[in-house]
């Protein structure tokens, strides 16, 4: 295999920095549908002008997605083909007044680039774009054939991949697939994901009256936020236990490797107690299992958001007619959404609280590849050669969710997440990103 000096990857980014800028200024917010048909041609172009096919795919109702096509180099194998998957869009940029730059303006300063989006996901694929230039670049070229999978839907939870993979699982037929995701922690450690949890989010709403109450009827009349409070409790006790009746027998046992692998992964508690501002212990400190083992194998139960009566400055005292909270549930193996809405569901019945209403917002099916499989050596030996032989933590999954079920069940591919993420990029909050830049070495 052809080698790739570290000058000629970065004379390759420099040379490409300017388009890159311009694709961070695009504000590809799925959320609120902006700018995504520019941003999913500015992906096109990548990937045309890099001397690849593209095609900008469409289904009824769905965010567009990008595929995208390289051919194996002369030197290299034309039976085997490498999948990436990465997505173009990104998490909406409130609040806006914890910005300390214009959020789509790129910004460098003390050597971090910040836009919104940079980390996740727009860097990634611009850092694969970049290698594969420097591969085409060699008398060999690439060494397999390279597709493309890029989505415009991720942040809102995917809801038309499987659409996408389902009508078009010739197009994307691969042998592997990398997967968008992933960072190095605070200790320069490069992570690899052998898969994702999945999620189920809801909307959890009560209405106790057709009106805003004077406070002082609260003697008599019932009280939408208290009622609310009390259902999302019943959920989970003061150990950070879910109290959900079978809501912990859904749960697949991990396999011994899995448990040997998730046991290896380095975690630092005052690290990331430092890293994100936490107030309180680790929650795992009430709980019969490890942080390692809850980031990797245990469901969660999080009150994402509440809404209830009035917020504003000062006072005003009212009985709020109705509240609301948005609550995400993060899956792990042997965990379906409708299963876990038919727990839910009974849990809030059988506990007095039928008034509650439950609604599933959207939901990702939890994934992870089998750690026998040869890839994943292969991998792991590779990362090792760049970043060194201590540098390089496998997980069996991580703790965030993407759409990786789909890929597993259409294009039958194991699947690994490696990116260039910081673990201090702020994801889905202020972005930034420490290096986007990828070393390539044969």
């Amino acid at each position: 295999m052809s080698q790739i000096s570290t000058e000629e990857i970065k004379r390759i980014s420099d040379k490409n920095m300017a388009r890159f800028y311009d694709y961070l200024r695009l504000e590809s917010v799925s959320a609120q549908g902006r700018q995504i048909n520019q941003t999913a041609e500015a992906v096109q172009s990548f990937i045309e002008n890099t001397g690849g096919e593209a095609k900008v795919l469409a289904l009824e109702g769905a965010h567009p997605v990008v595929y995208g096509f390289f051919a194996a180099g002369p030197s290299g194998d034309a039976e085997k083909t490498l999948l990436f998957y990465d997505h173009y869009d990104v998490q909406p940029e409130d609040p806006l007044d914890e910005w300390n730059t214009v959020p789509f303006e790129p910004t460098e300063k003390d050597g971090l680039l910040y836009a919104r989006g940079v980390s996740d996901n727009k860097a990634n694929f611009v850092a694969r774009i970049n290698a594969i230039e420097a591969y085409k670049n060699t008398e060999g070229g690439l060494p397999v054939n390279v597709k493309f999978f890029v989505e415009g839907e991720e942040e809102i939870g995917s809801p038309h991949v499987n659409d996408y993979l389902e009508a078009y699982a010739d197009l994307f037929a691969a042998d592997v697939c990398i997967w968008e995701s992933s960072s190095k922690d605070s200790e320069e450690r490069l992570k690899i994901s052998a898969g994702v949890k999945g999620i189920a989010y809801y909307e959890a709403r009560v209405k106790s009256a057709d009106i805003d109450m004077h406070s002082s009827l609260a003697a008599i009349a019932d009280n939408s936020a208290w009622r609310l409070v009390q259902a999302l409790a019943s959920m989970r006790n003061v150990n950070n236990e879910i109290t959900v009746d079978g809501f912990y027998d859904m749960m697949t046992a991990p396999t011994d490797l899995e448990k040997r692998v998730a046991n290896r992964i380095p975690f630092d508690p005052e690290a990331s107690k430092q890293t994100y501002g936490l107030k309180h212990p680790l929650i795992t400190d009430q709980l019969p299992y490890t942080p390692e083992e809850a980031l990797v194998f245990y469901p969660t139960l999080t009150i994402s958001g509440l809404l209830s009566g009035y917020t504003g400055p000062g006072a005003k005292t009212i009985l709020p007619r109705q509240a609301m909270a948005k609550i995400d549930v993060r899956l792990v193996p042997g965990y379906e959404p409708d299963k876990v809405t038919e727990l839910l569901r009974k849990h809030l019945d059988s506990n007095g609280f039928e008034d509650v209403a439950l609604e599933l917002i959207t939901s990702v099916m939890p994934f992870r590849t089998n750690l026998e499989d040869p890839f994943v050596e292969i991998v792991i030996d590779s990362a090792k050669k760049v970043y060194g032989e201590d540098k390089v933590v496998l997980e069996p999954n991580s703790a965030g969710t993407g759409p990786m079920y789909g890929f597993g069940k259409y294009l039958n591919v194991p699947i690994l997440g490696s990116g260039t993420e910081w673990e201090k990029s702020g994801a889905h909050a202020r972005m930034k990103i420490f290096v986007w830049l990828i070393s390539i070495k044969g």
